[in-house]
């Protein structure tokens, strides 16, 4: 029997197997392309505003921070036109933070819990599969070979839901791993640009 017809003959939960992982694998190639759109050279990006905030250029620094994809560039703008309208900058960041952290932390749940999940349906599946390879055992014994390829068919959820597993929890702990680096890189920029602007407030302050 193929691996294709022992798909077939494993029932309703290999199908939910299936459909979950590849939801799963769509969600991750997502987050593969937003975390790479979204990761930039925040160092280069940061000594560029602080040479056009110097010149007091604030409309070409948030025009450079909207010409730049990703949280951290709206971070940063936030905190730029606080600074211009004298506001809090950090309330400024936070509000920003608030709406940008849930974008990049969507989804990634749904790949770790289909990574849980996967298992347990597959041995659910080959629970169901089991006990009607042992309700065919009662009712006739002359049925060898039907009787293989079912519980081969039971055994392939199982083998399916670990295989699906693995990639999701190797997948999610990845995308986790990038999530970390950007938002660590969000909190280095915020405090850079806030210890920035506090200097440039308090060089006004003294000239005056």
């Amino acid at each position: 029997m193929t691996y294709l017809e022992m798909i077939y003959k494993a029932g309703p939960v290999m199908w939910v197997i299936i459909a979950a992982f590849l939801l799963a694998m769509v969600f991750f190639l997502e987050k593969v392309m937003q975390f790479h759109r979204d990761e930039i050279n925040t160092p280069e990006l940061l000594r560029g505003l602080r040479n056009t905030l110097q010149r007091k250029a604030f409309v070409e620094a948030l025009s450079l921070c909207d010409n730049t994809p990703g949280p951290i560039a709206k971070l940063l703008g936030a905190a730029i036109l606080a600074f211009q309208n004298s506001d809090d900058l950090r309330t400024a960041m936070d509000e920003v933070a608030i709406v940008e952290i849930p974008k990049l932390e969507r989804h990634i749940h749904f790949i770790g819990t289909v990574g849980f999940v996967l298992p347990l349906l597959g041995f659910l599946g080959t629970v169901v599969g089991m006990t009607e390879v042992f309700e065919a055992t009662r009712i006739s014994s002359g049925m060898i070979p039907e009787l293989a390829d079912a519980m081969g068919g039971a055994l392939m959820t199982t083998a399916a839901g670990l295989t699906g597993a693995v990639i999701c929890y190797l997948g999610h702990n990845y995308l986790v791993a990038r999530l970390n680096v950007i938002l660590l890189d969000m909190e280095k920029a915020a405090m850079e640009i806030t210890s920035f602007c506090e200097q440039q407030r308090n060089a006004a302050e003294r000239k005056k």
